[in-house]
């Protein structure tokens, strides 16, 4: 099963090549931007956008999985819709073609003539990348592919996309806005349980080479299944010894001795906002992008990703919540967490990805309808959720 990690790893960076190409002209980036209609809009923004690089990326993923492993293909779900309208009204299905040249022809109807950018785009659409990890080499574990399902955020965080600043500083290691904040998100679930199995997120904007104007990025990515927990972060398999379990167990222990640290939507809840002023202290970093947030958590930047609303979606979450799992952490319903009791021993309730949203219509089929935290540790989960629900109770008296 590590060949199809592997295709995921490459085709992921695929896809950020094709994010960082799109960036390159300021001229040319005009021309991607397209308003999504209102049953594909993010109820949380008054301006939603969807980019042609968003919609290039889905298809390549889509494209590169059935091409690999026939029948894939089919299962990659997620939140565009690759249907363009260019100036003349004409409707065009952005798919890609057999040829790059085919593609160049297809894009050239999108982007109303332009060939310069149709046949540029269609070269790194149809590049071939080399991106493997020796340690997936070695990874002995078979999955059946048709229980696999994949959620695809093709560029999440669309608007810092869009917007494109390059010179943010970071608070300790996390971004508040800017380009690095940008994501692509590969997420493959169990279709039949739910649970998250795989993860891959590339960050195609993680350092600018201030002579050439261009642009590295970062890929992490995470198996979890049946018993075997591999991440890109730490590279054993976690069938560890109790030696190894007991070093891991006083780092823990040393964890709590400190306080939280949070990361939060910059458009959270002011309820919660104070709670977590009363955990975290000043420890609390606001930051843009679903993917990004739940980076921060996977590269220990952070203990806690906390989002109350319902506007993350399966595919926001998918990947990093895979990650997060063989790591020994999750990503988890909040509502839920704070409606249960713990006493009961009823265990905490993980995100699943396979069923919809019921009475739900367009993007809000597939909303994390409770809210979301994720986290690296159970023990610090619970820990947190104790003081949560501590803190929010005298607000919420």
């Amino acid at each position: 099963m590590s060949d199809i990690l592997q295709e995921l790893l490459r085709v992921s960076e695929k896809a950020a090549n094709i994010a960082r190409a799109c960036r390159q002209q300021d001229a040319l980036f005009q021309l991607l931007i397209e308003e999504k209609k209102d049953g594909e809009k993010n109820k949380k923004f008054a301006v939603d956008f969807k980019t042609l690089a968003d919609v290039l990326v889905q298809e390549v993923i889509k494209q590169n999985m059935e091409n690999k492993f026939p029948g894939l293909g089919k299962k990659v779900f997620g939140e565009e819709s690759n249907e363009f309208t260019n100036d003349l009204g004409e409707k065009i299905t952005m798919e890609l073609c057999a040829t790059e040249g085919e593609t160049a022809e297809l894009l050239s109807r999108v982007l109303n003539g332009n060939t310069q950018a149709s046949e540029a785009l269609a070269k790194v659409v149809h590049q071939d990348v080399d991106l493997t990890d020796p340690t997936l080499d070695s990874l002995e574990v078979s999955i059946p592919q048709d229980i696999l399902g994949i959620w695809v955020d093709p560029i999440d965080s669309t608007y810092q996309y869009i917007k494109g600043s390059a010179n943010i500083k970071s608070n300790q290691g996390i971004f508040p806005s800017g380009l690095q904040c940008v994501t692509i998100l590969i997420g493959v679930y169990d279709i039949q349980t739910g649970m998250p199995l795989m993860g891959v997120i590339n960050q195609p904007f993680v350092s600018q080479d201030l002579t050439t104007l261009r642009w590295k990025g970062q890929c992490y990515w995470g198996l979890s299944y049946m018993g075997t927990n591999i991440h890109s972060l730490k590279l054993s398999i976690s069938k560890r010894n109790s030696s190894e379990a007991q070093t891991e167990n006083t780092s823990l222990d040393a964890e709590f001795s400190r306080p939280f640290s949070a990361v939060i939507s910059t458009s959270e809840k002011e309820t919660i906002k104070d709670a977590l002023s009363r955990i975290c202290g000043g420890s609390i970093f606001p930051a843009a992008g679903a993917g990004y947030k739940s980076l921060c958590v996977v590269q220990g930047l952070v203990d806690i990703y906390i989002f109350s609303e319902d506007t993350t979606y399966k595919w926001d979450s998918c990947a990093a919540h895979a990650i997060l799992r063989a790591m020994g952490g999750g990503i988890v319903d909040m509502k839920e967490c704070l409606e249960r009791n713990p006493e009961t021993g009823v265990d905490v309730p993980q995100l699943l990805y396979h069923v919809e949203n019921e009475g739900a219509s367009g993007v809000d089929l597939w909303a994390n309808k409770g809210g979301l935290i994720a986290y690296r540790s159970r023990k610090q989960l619970e820990t947190f959720l104790s003081l949560l629900i501590q803190n929010l109770a005298p607000l919420e008296t």
